[in-house]
């Protein structure tokens, strides 16, 4: 294998009559967005949909005119693609207040986001709300993202732990969301990816449900396969109830990884 690979599934689940779940993919960017709206009146499709059009736009444009992969943008000491990637998500922020303020019927809409950039042998890794990132490297699973909701703030403080978070019944309540205040600011994750590693993005409607260790028991299990590994996460959500709708974007490293700068044509087969 000499590209990345990238597989994402959206669905409804089996409680919820539309799906306000946005996903994203461009595995000649390297790109991956999980988007998940909130809002009546089906606002929340538009304000996920939104999102991810947005940041799609905005990095299909900008990011081939970075000549050189991984160097410093000296106004945020973030890597190029980073800054980039945060400029987007802002942008898409912005764009959905200013048509909740215009259009009545989608008043308070908002979303969250979990993005990740794939170049060289780096990520680049945002996120705004509860949609979150997770790493499988040698059948060991790990968060990439931390979440913006109120049980995760409680979880830091030592007041809860990761089960009674599962079981709250406040769990949906996020502190940070695209879309609900004028300006936002995204979580900024950097890192050196491995060959092979897999990463999964998704929605709540697929954490509420399934435990962690069930997650690392299905990317161990099916992660030669991304279509099999994504339709069995979102068979196990659905089986556990599919309170919400549930998406899911997997995306496998090659298994040789070019460690140096420049060779993006090489690893994304541009």
């Amino acid at each position: 294998m000499s590209k990345l690979e990238i597989h994402g599934i959206t669905d409804v689940g089996r409680k919820r009559s539309h799906n306000e779940d946005s996903i994203g993919t461009d595995a000649s960017l390297g790109l991956a967005i999980v988007a998940d709206g909130m809002g009546g009146h089906n606002a929340g499709e538009v304000a996920s949909s939104m999102a991810v059009d947005v940041v799609m736009r905005i990095l299909r444009e900008r990011l081939p005119k970075i000549e050189k992969e991984a160097e410093l943008d000296e106004a945020t000491g973030l890597t190029q693609e980073s800054a980039l990637l945060r400029h987007a998500i802002m942008a898409a922020n912005d764009a959905i207040y200013e048509a909740a303020q215009i259009r009545p019927e989608c008043r308070g809409m908002g979303t969250t986001i979990v993005a990740a950039l794939f170049y060289g042998n780096r990520l680049s890794a945002a996120n705004v709300g509860d949609s979150r990132m997770y790493r499988l490297r040698k059948d060991v699973l790990s968060h990439i993202t931390e979440d913006h909701s109120l049980v995760q703030e409680q979880v830091r403080r030592g007041l809860l732990t990761a089960d009674d978070a599962r079981a709250s019944t406040m769990k949906n309540l996020v502190t940070k969301a695209l879309g609900v205040e004028p300006g936002v600011e995204p979580d900024i994750v950097e890192d050196v990816f491995q060959a092979g590693d897999i990463y999964l993005l998704c929605s709540d409607g697929l954490t509420d449900v399934v435990p962690d260790e069930a997650i690392r028991l299905t990317l161990v299990e099916f992660g030669r396969d991304l279509k099999r590994a994504a339709e069995h996460l979102v068979m196990l959500a659905n089986d556990a109830g599919g309170p919400d709708n549930i998406s899911v974007v997997l995306v496998r490293t090659p298994e040789r990884v070019h460690r140096k700068a420049g060779l993006w044509s090489r690893l994304f087969g541009r």
